[in-house]
């Protein structure tokens, strides 16, 4: 029996000009064609990289001394491996005895923010981009006289943990920047969420969150004034999550 190897064109081809999202990638027979079966072999291997990349302590803490003049720690979870950090979602929001006891000791004065970096499911998100985005943000929260905690680098952290670290180091508004979930079209997306009055406890519904951050999503110059709104916005009123309504004008991914 004659197999039909050919390539059949999609009619919905025109929406790649719009989206990377797989759509309209073509047949040959009945599977995707060799070259498009390739690519989605690569980029599921890119994505299950990313889960396991490791975040770059020394570099990070030198990036963010040199150029900003901020205290930096480096601090850990609970987690033990990285195999229970996949398993045991708890214990990467709660911080290491040893860190706690770190933090503790600090003679931490008020602050109005303190900055959290985690790995999160993507370190290669936080080693690409936590870096440059600071870079735009930091700037504006000096030049405004905002009181910025010692910046902290957590390594296998997730969400929560920044809660308890910003309320350790006695800081009014805790953002923490970690690497998102791996997709086959982005495994390097870094998400921002932040927090008023952080404390052990708090929920999803107190942070207001700013996700895929990165050149090809929302970029850093956006990124960093939809996060100075927001911040300054949470400032003046002293809320964050759904209880803060995002009024910022209508913007435009460049």
């Amino acid at each position: 029996m004659e197999i039909n190897r050919t390539v059949s064109a999609d009619q919905w081809q025109f929406l790649q000009n719009y989206t990377p999202a797989r759509i309209a990638r073509g047949r040959a027979g009945h599977s995707l064609p060799t070259a498009e079966l390739l690519k989605f072999q690569s980029d599921h291997a890119q994505a299950r990289d990313a889960v396991y990349s490791e975040i770059q302590i020394s570099s990070l803490q030198e990036a963010f001394m040199s150029n900003f003049k901020i205290e930096v720690l480096s601090l850990q979870s609970e987690v033990k491996s990285r195999s229970q950090y996949l398993q045991r979602p708890d214990l990467g929001r709660t911080i290491s005895q040893i860190s706690r006891e770190t933090l503790s000791k600090k003679d931490a004065s008020e602050a109005d923010i303190c900055f959290v970096i985690a790995d999160g499911l993507s370190a290669k998100a936080i080693n690409e981009h936590s870096f440059p985005f600071l870079q735009l943000l930091l700037p504006k929260l000096q030049a405004d006289n905002w009181k910025i905690a010692p910046i902290c680098i957590v390594e296998q952290g997730r969400v929560a943990i920044a809660d308890e670290i910003g309320f350790l180091l006695k800081a009014s508004i805790v953002v923490i920047l970690i690497g998102e979930r791996p997709g086959l079209t982005s495994a390097d997306s870094m998400g921002a969420y932040i927090t008023y009055q952080p404390q052990v406890g708090l929920t999803d519904e107190s942070r207001n969150c700013v996700s895929n951050i990165r050149p090809e999503g929302l970029n850093y110059v956006l990124a960093s004034e939809k996060i100075f709104y927001l911040l300054n916005e949470i400032k003046g009123k002293k809320i964050s999550g759904v209880q803060l309504k995002d009024e910022m004008a209508n913007y435009k991914i460049l």
